[in-house]
């Protein structure tokens, strides 16, 4: 999804190609697309660009469009320090709080340390937008912001209390109505949910 959203904020035109995770042969299908045996891959020409993260930071680098990190090198590296976190952190949001769990008509509810793990992930984001004054993360929309979209959609299935967070609740509902957003939120709920097991 936020390698997905990146390339369309920078307005790259890129044929999608889904593979069905929960197919006996998509092990086999996804390795003979990436080495690390993962997707999200991007193939441009004969190179494959594999991990989101790296997917977002060829989109902005490499294509016209809104730039997507600050110019300022401090901010930066605070953006990357967010996408970091993002991309290697949550792993008790991850387990207690699964992604896919959110199209579900009826969420299981999160564990304490989930929860925990969504309150400090909050409070940082009222950090930065109290110390930018928004709309976004950095001002203008960045990676980072576009990182914690699944984040968002966690916390909002899940009834966290984002409301305790003023900053952090209007970017956020900033965020989830951004055209790209709903556009890959709408295509996912005319999906039947996945079998969670």
């Amino acid at each position: 999804m936020r390698a997905w959203l990146t390339l369309r904020e920078k307005g790259v035109e890129f044929e999608e190609r889904v593979i069905d995770l929960c197919s006996k042969d998509s092990a086999a299908e996804i390795a003979a697309l990436t080495p690390n045996g993962n997707v999200p891959v991007l193939y441009e020409g004969e190179t494959v660009i594999y991990d989101s993260l790296a997917i977002m930071e060829y989109a902005n680098d490499g294509f016209p469009g809104p730039a997507l990190l600050p110019a300022d090198p401090l901010d930066r590296a605070r953006a990357r320090s967010l996408l970091s976190w993002m991309h290697s952190g949550f792993a008790e949001m991850r387990k207690g709080m699964p992604f896919e769990q959110t199209f579900h008509a009826r969420p299981v509810a999160a564990p304490d340390a989930a929860l925990r793990e969504a309150a400090r992930c909050a409070e940082a984001w009222e950090r930065e937008l109290t110390r930018t004054d928004g709309p976004y993360l950095f001002g203008s929309l960045s990676l980072a912001d576009l990182t914690f979209v699944p984040v968002i959609r966690r916390l909002k299935a899940h009834g966290f209390p984002l409301s305790k967070y003023p900053r952090a609740a209007l970017w956020s509902t900033e965020l989830m109505a951004r055209a790209s957003v709903r556009e890959w939120m709408a295509a996912a709920e005319a999906l039947p949910p996945a079998n969670l097991r």
